[in-house]
């Protein structure tokens, strides 16, 4: 395992050295995955351990293309740098009220992942704007591995979900997303000081490593003032 993370941070020390000195200008996009793994003589999986970590030291930045993502106020958020990270680039400041971290048990969403075991880590966090504005209610799941089963003593990396997985070794590559609309219960009502029965949006998404390792099931509520759905596609 140490390998692994021995030559991710190998590429990543290098790309960091080459953007620092001038290297690479700023804005210029980095090569492809395909090209990156042959320059390295390492795995796909690798390079993106390697650009998640650039990403996390805030020397790269990535963009979401075609397919399905979310819109804050009209502008594209990349959720694969965590809510915080994205909602910052597009210069909307947040805070997040931490509701709870805990170790539960859940047959029947480990049953529906097909995963081996029923423990999981559940998250649940309140984001506001700096007005205090409540936009999202934040539920996540994520496995209880050796790595991440201290986080209701220790809490999260940063404060950051995307954060704490890419540290524990779990770096997100794909997912599955579910969106539809649905009123707030009283109990998710009085978390966010919305009326009983407001509507939000309700996304739901399951994400994997690039070796289609669990790594998150995220239940959000999100604010319709804010976010809508965007889907692109080709021919």
């Amino acid at each position: 395992m140490r390998n692994i993370a021995l030559k991710h941070e190998r590429v990543a020390r290098v790309l960091a050295r080459e953007i620092k000195s001038g290297v690479v200008r700023p804005g210029t996009q980095l090569p492809g995955e395909v090209e990156l793994a042959k320059r390295f003589s390492v795995s796909r999986n690798t390079v993106r351990a390697a650009l998640a970590v650039l990403a996390e030291d805030e020397l790269i930045t990535t963009r979401t293309g075609k397919g399905s993502y979310v819109l804050f106020d009209g502008q594209p958020l990349d959720g694969r740098l965590g809510w915080t990270h994205a909602l910052a680039e597009q210069g909307v400041e947040t805070r997040l009220r931490t509701v709870r971290i805990e170790r539960t048990d859940d047959p029947a969403l480990a049953a529906e992942l097909g995963l081996d075991s029923p423990e999981l880590v559940a998250i649940e966090r309140v984001r506001q704007l700096t007005d205090g504005t409540a936009i999202s209610l934040e539920r996540s799941r994520v496995p209880a591995t050796e790595a991440l089963r201290d986080l209701p003593e220790r809490g999260l990396d940063n404060g950051s979900i995307s954060v704490t997985l890419n540290r524990a070794g779990l770096y997100l590559d794909h997912c599955e997303q579910r969106l539809r609309g649905r009123r707030l219960t009283p109990v998710e009502a009085g978390l966010l000081d919305r009326p009983d029965g407001t509507w939000f949006l309700h996304t739901t998404r399951t994400s994997w490593t690039a070796t289609d390792d669990f790594a998150e099931y995220a239940d959000e509520l999100l604010d319709p003032d804010h976010y809508e759905l965007s889907l692109s596609y080709n021919r």
